[in-house]
């Protein structure tokens, strides 16, 4: 049973009663009646032969508040798409398919490009942003969540806490972060969160002194998660990165446009697992090691717009700060592992904290080689103000590209 402790800057909805799906599920239905849903998956196509997604739609097919799911769909070729068409059909609510790597998204991604205000990198950052526009163009949805799409332990309930918050009439929440304990198969896992994110929070705090910014970062149980939630208001403002830092670069963004009363997070999970990076020690192009180097990167860009000066000399005291916060935090999650008959690798935990303190040096020396760096994507107000007619030719495309590859697989199936 989880505490009640509230850190007095983000609202924390906590899972206090295990209250059973049904019951919630209900309530919702009355909300969505005023209120409709939906839900954003950013998927890959491997995500769809893999062992997590398809026990998700088979959860979300049950789910009965939906008006609407839309399903960004990644690195997938034609024959794909149309597998993905039927593996998606089975959803019992409306569904859109964004084909990413589709011709009629990627003319449009071009002209975008062209005006300068379209995503410049592939990934999850992208897939979510052009899926985030399709919400706004089809406006069927007012209270909408996102998760990612290989959590192995998923249950619709899950989801259900994760809308919750958005979408009662009464709560005035404008979005809501879900978290949840990192275990499984015996081990404490989240290293990133646990290794990286909270020490270095604590060590910038320490180096930058008092800091609103930081501390509002330092109050989320689990920034990292992939599972939010908002209005559909939120959309037209936020702007998002297209790297990892995408989760950091969301929570920075709520808190650059939101007072804190306006967002909350809340406990969405007993038990959660889903695809785990590699460590990558020897490549800082891939695995947890770019991740750390993103994420931090976020953080330095966020203390520079507030007026806080950055050097080498900073960034050696970061982290040597760092280091030393995040060893003591090693042997914390240690006896928090063994008091809960859990595995925790010393070694590993020891490496993992080597190679952040490493690559925390290299994204700052990155962050002050390259500070006009801009990895945010425009907000969708201003991709409007340069395409007026973006969000129905949005919708128009991901239609023609469902109509047309429907056609054909009733045709080959005839």
């Amino acid at each position: 049973m989880a505490d009640f402790y509230q850190n007095g800057i983000v609202t924390t909805l906590h899972n206090l009663t295990n209250r059973g799906v049904e019951e919630l599920e209900n309530e919702l239905i009355e909300f969505s009646k005023t209120r409709p849903m939906g839900l954003i998956l950013p998927s890959l196509y491997s995500e769809l032969e893999g062992e997590a997604l398809p026990k998700i739609v088979e959860h979300i097919s049950e789910v009965p508040y939906l008006s609407q799911v839309i399903i960004g769909l990644d690195r997938a070729t034609e024959d794909e798409f149309c597998k993905a068409i039927e593996f998606f059909k089975y959803l019992g609510q409306p569904h859109q398919i964004l084909w990413n790597d589709g011709p009629r998204l990627k003319q449009l991604d071009a002209e975008l490009q062209a005006l300068g205000v379209a995503p410049t990198e592939m990934g999850k950052g992208r897939n979510v942003w052009y899926c985030m526009g399709y919400a706004l163009a089809t406006k069927e949805a007012e209270s909408i969540a996102l998760h990612d799409c290989d959590i192995l332990t998923y249950d619709r309930s899950l989801l259900a806490r994760l809308i919750y918050p958005v979408a009662h009439p009464q709560f005035n929440y404008e979005f809501c972060k879900g978290y949840y304990a990192r275990y499984s198969d015996g081990k404490l896992n989240g290293r990133v969160a646990r290794l990286l994110v909270t020490p270095l929070l604590k060590a910038l705090k320490r180096v930058m002194g008092h800091n609103d910014y930081l501390d509002y970062m330092d109050s989320y149980r689990y920034s990292l998660s992939g599972e939010f939630s908002f209005r559909r208001d939120v959309l037209n403002d936020i702007r998002i990165p297209s790297d990892w830092g995408l989760e950091i670069g969301v929570l920075s963004e709520m808190q650059r446009n939101y007072a804190a009363n306006r967002l909350c997070q809340v406990d969405i999970a007993n038990v959660y697992d889903h695809k785990h990076q590699d460590l990558s020690l020897h490549n800082s192009e891939g695995g947890l090691s770019k991740m750390s180097i993103d994420i931090t990167k976020a953080f330095f860009r966020k203390l520079a717009t507030q007026g806080y000066t950055l050097n080498t000399e900073t960034m050696r005291t970061i982290k040597a700060t760092y280091y030393r916060i995040a060893l003591d935090y090693i042997e914390t999650y240690k006896n928090d592992a063994i008091i809960n008959g859990l595995k925790v690798d010393i070694h590993t935990e020891e490496k993992s904290v080597e190679m952040f303190a490493k690559n925390i040096m290299a994204a700052g020396q990155s962050f002050l080689e390259k500070p006009m760096e801009t990895p945010f994507i425009p907000s969708w107000n201003r991709v409007i103000s340069a395409m007026p007619d973006v969000l129905s030719r949005l919708e128009e495309a991901v239609e023609e590209d469902y109509l047309e590859f429907s056609a054909k697989l009733r045709k080959k199936v005839s």
